[in-house]
């Protein structure tokens, strides 16, 4: 499916470009998120009437996120969770627990801006992840994950 790109998106291409996609992803994907129109006569003429306005929002979008890494760069933050004694966590510690400790500090995100490459933490220790509040705005936290102690 041909589709006009209203935003910057990873591995398909910048605003205003007009790309060829698969069906599903277009359809389930970036037309519901808002990122892509379809390529029309029509709205080929109105994305090129408002490409200033569009690319101005961009603009403001990204100067957000990167005020956002900015103040995530380098942050340790310590999530609590039940463990054994040999430091495996009952459960794990995922994108979500991240989000709602980020939360807690002030700092507002997605589940999907939290990069977990090994998959959910299951280990006390610490942990670096990436942030990534937008495809050109990476910051790299630390995740400490502390066991508490489940003797009474």
């Amino acid at each position: 499916m041909q589709i006009i790109l209203l935003d910057k998106v990873a591995n398909v291409g910048n605003l205003g470009d007009v790309v060829k996609v698969k069906n599903g992803y277009a359809r389930n994907f970036l037309i519901p998120q808002g990122k892509a129109k379809r390529a029309t006569p029509e709205n080929l003429k109105v994305i090129e009437a408002q490409r200033a306005e569009l690319e101005a929002a961009a603009q403001a979008r990204l100067d957000a996120a990167r005020s956002l890494a900015e103040k995530l760069e380098g942050q340790v933050f310590r999530i609590v969770q039940k463990a054994g004694v040999d430091g495996r966590l009952f459960g794990s510690v995922t994108n979500a627990d991240i989000v709602v400790a980020l939360k807690a500090q002030g700092f507002v995100l997605e589940k999907a801006m939290v990069r977990m490459p090994q998959g959910p933490l299951k280990q006390v220790g610490d942990f670096a992840l990436a942030v990534v509040p937008h495809t050109d705005a990476v910051a790299n936290i630390t995740v400490t994950v502390v066991g508490e102690s489940t003797l009474g």
